[in-house]
């Protein structure tokens, strides 16, 4: 009778499983995560997204008539996109006035969704989404876009596919998903993508600090998992919606009856 040992690690594979992070998870570990839509009654379409300390929410009204006239497209409606963080949001207090970094990144969000949302469909009108950072713990603009997706999708807005973003990084040496706060700060390169998940485009790619090319490939594919698990996430929230609102309607079918 014969027995085959298990393959050995290589040394690289043994530094990444004793590599532990600040907040105590595995390199290719995401922080807890947890996606809710239809959370406001007063807009069209709404969502939130938790994601560690980070708590987003995303707002959206429209397609409605487009002001001041001058600016109306007749071909398709006016995407509109702001990303704000609250003053409270950060452990030092933030002027409530947009910064730079905060216009820098409503408009790269707009990029994104612009590239899913059927614009078409609504010439001459516009669609306005709101997304209200009220905790930042890193990684705000990647969690953004996905909460700013299950919105629009909430409002009906017709899309040709979600968009779903996450980060990877470098720490130490270290190749990182979903980078955090202090990581952001420490580390030696943060990248952020978002993608749309079922026609495998990517419609936001940036980087800050240096990779190699294998880093980079490694990195890239690490956000890429991070990203599909939280897709799951958001079909998850949307479906609920639809699973709530089969419940209601149940229940004024059998008070009628």
């Amino acid at each position: 009778m014969s027995s085959k040992k298990g393959k050995k690690k290589s040394s690289d594979e043994e530094k990444k499983e004793e590599f532990i992070r600040i907040d105590g998870r595995k390199p290719d570990e995401m922080r807890p995560y947890k996606i809710r839509a239809h959370i406001l009654r007063n807009a069209d379409g709404s969502a939130e997204i938790r994601l560690g300390g980070n708590w987003i929410i995303a707002a959206v009204y429209g397609p409605k008539e487009h002001f001041p006239k001058f600016e109306i497209s007749q071909d398709k409606a006016i995407l509109n996109c702001r990303y704000h963080m609250t003053p409270y949001s950060t452990t030092e207090r933030k002027s409530p006035k947009p910064s730079r970094r905060e216009i820098e990144l409503s408009k790269v969000i707009k990029n994104a969704l612009e590239q899913a949302v059927v614009l078409e469909e609504f010439p001459e009108m516009s669609i306005d989404v709101y997304m209200e950072v009220a905790q930042a713990e890193g990684s705000t603009r990647v969690a953004s876009v996905t909460a700013a997706a299950v919105a629009l999708a909430d409002a009906g807005i017709p899309m040709r596919d979600l968009v779903v973003g996450c980060s990877a990084g470098k720490v130490n040496g270290h190749i990182i998903l979903d980078v955090g706060e202090e990581e952001d700060k420490e580390g030696e390169a943060d990248l952020p993508i978002a993608i749309m998940p079922n026609l495998r485009k990517v419609v936001l790619l940036q980087m800050d600090g240096k990779l190699t090319h294998e880093e980079f490939k490694e990195a890239f594919d690490l956000a890429l998992k991070g990203a599909m698990e939280l897709y799951e996430e958001q079909v998850r929230a949307l479906t609920s919606i639809l699973k709530d609102m089969e419940v209601i309607e149940e229940g004024v079918k059998d008070e009628k009856e």
